[in-house]
């Protein structure tokens, strides 16, 4: 059971609600010793919430500012404020405040499949099952995007049996499957009226990290424009950590290299080997 922090725990501010955000909390609150009597506050930009935030918040020690997003960090005081003015000080931040699409949504989106993380492998591998009980053959894939991110999703595909067929060329909408269909997409179309038809539509286009904070930090980003972190997921500024598609390493976005489970596991474990107390008592005695 997660004990009730004290004035001496230390604090911990996550920047972000998503998966990894969610992922983080639920392994820091679960450790014995600092790490689960830590102080921690969930900055969401949104304000609703998900059945698992709403757990979250229900954790004594755990506070979630909903629709707070952050908007400034200042490393110097370790501080960090939101869109509406109120400030946090910080032993140590994270920051996991994802990416957003590059291009605005292709019309009909919500009817297909999306791949731009490698937690969505798992969810895309469900669906894939379902279109081939359906179809009760090999299904035919139509994939649509460029990059890592693609290249991912058709390893997926091709993995759990489906014919994969890439193309580059955006389409001008997503088409819906004829009524009375188990499908909820079989072709798309693009601007000059042309289509491809298939048993499913995956699009897996690009995404840019969400890394505005990284400037007032003066955190070192990456050129893709992540947050540049080490195999350890620390920053190049002491006390700030970043994790999912926010961070960059080695090249690419950290979401398409380490689940969100993954990316909490060894943020959890920097954040232990750094001590979690170092912070929290300098700023004490100071």
């Amino acid at each position: 059971m997660s004990a009730t922090p004290s004035a001496a725990s230390p604090r911990i501010v996550v920047a972000g609600a998503g998966p990894a955000a969610q992922a983080l909390v639920r392994r820091l609150t679960s450790q014995p010793g600092p790490a689960g009597g830590a102080a921690i506050t969930v900055l969401s930009n949104r304000d609703d919430s998900s059945e698992a935030l709403l757990e979250l918040a229900a954790i004594p020690q755990v506070s979630v500012r909903f629709g707070q997003p952050a908007s400034h960090i200042d490393a110097s005081a370790r501080t960090v404020a939101t869109a509406d003015g109120l400030e946090f000080a910080y032993d140590h931040l994270v920051i996991a405040t994802g990416s957003a699409p590059v291009l605005p949504p292709v019309q009909g989106a919500g009817r297909a499949l999306s791949y731009s993380t490698i937690d969505d492998a798992g969810l895309l591998g469900e669906a894939v099952k379902d279109v081939t009980r359906v179809v009760g053959r090999r299904p035919l894939g139509l994939l649509v995007g460029t990059g890592p991110a693609a290249g991912q999703a058709e390893a997926v595909l091709r993995a759990r049996g489906v014919r994969p067929v890439r193309t580059t060329l955006r389409p001008a909408a997503v088409l819906p499957s004829i009524a009375g269909s188990a499908l909820p997409a079989t072709g798309i179309v693009f601007e000059d009226g042309s289509r491809m038809n298939g048993d499913l539509v995956v699009l897996a286009e690009e995404r840019a990290p969400r890394s505005d904070l990284a400037a007032s930090a003066g955190l070192e980003t990456a050129p893709d424009g992540g947050i540049a972190v080490g195999r350890d997921l620390a920053t190049s500024v002491p006390g700030i950590w970043a994790i999912g598609d926010a961070a960059s390493c080695d090249g690419l976005r950290l979401g398409l290299l380490l689940s969100a489970e993954a990316a909490a596991m060894l943020c959890a474990s920097g954040l232990l080997m750094d001590g979690l107390y170092a912070g929290r008592q300098t700023s004490l005695a100071a």
